[in-house]
């Protein structure tokens, strides 16, 4: 995949740091490439439900978050990213100390863009997949 104009990484990362909820849930973006994005969070007990467990609105604010920038990385300079729609299949429960969204494209579009991301759970460092979300992005004037 390709991306469409010289300088989307530092779009993106800037685009990346005006996120209030990333910042909320003090998400960085470890790793970006042309139809991908990795995004990393901690998760205190602020962010546990009743059992322990990471929210499963952090588990999907990170996953649609990760496609999302895979998503812009692929659109035209002009443009912002903004979700369609999105599916989460939780897959097991997120124990441990941080979360790892992987986004990436399946299919880039001028209108659609398809994407996935995979969410995991990191303890002791072990990753346990706990989401798997698929979704529609779309480009919005910016």
């Amino acid at each position: 995949m390709t991306p469409r104009f010289d300088g989307w990484a530092e779009k993106v990362r800037t685009t990346f740091g005006r996120q209030g909820m990333m910042q909320a849930l003090s998400a960085e973006m470890t790793d970006l490439a042309p139809g991908r994005c990795k995004i990393a969070a901690p998760f205190p007990d602020r962010m546990r439900q009743h059992h322990g467990y990471a929210h499963a609105a952090v588990t999907f604010a990170l996953g649609d978050t990760s496609a999302g920038f895979a998503a812009l990385t692929l659109m035209e300079e002009a443009d912002e990213v903004l979700t369609a729609e999105m599916k989460i299949n939780l897959l097991a429960p997120a124990a441990g100390e941080r979360l790892i969204g992987r986004g990436r494209v399946i299919r880039p579009g001028r209108r659609l863009t398809i994407v996935t991301a995979e969410v995991w759970a990191e303890a002791d460092g072990r990753e346990v997949q706990v989401a798997l979300l698929q979704g529609t992005m779309m480009p919005v004037p910016g």
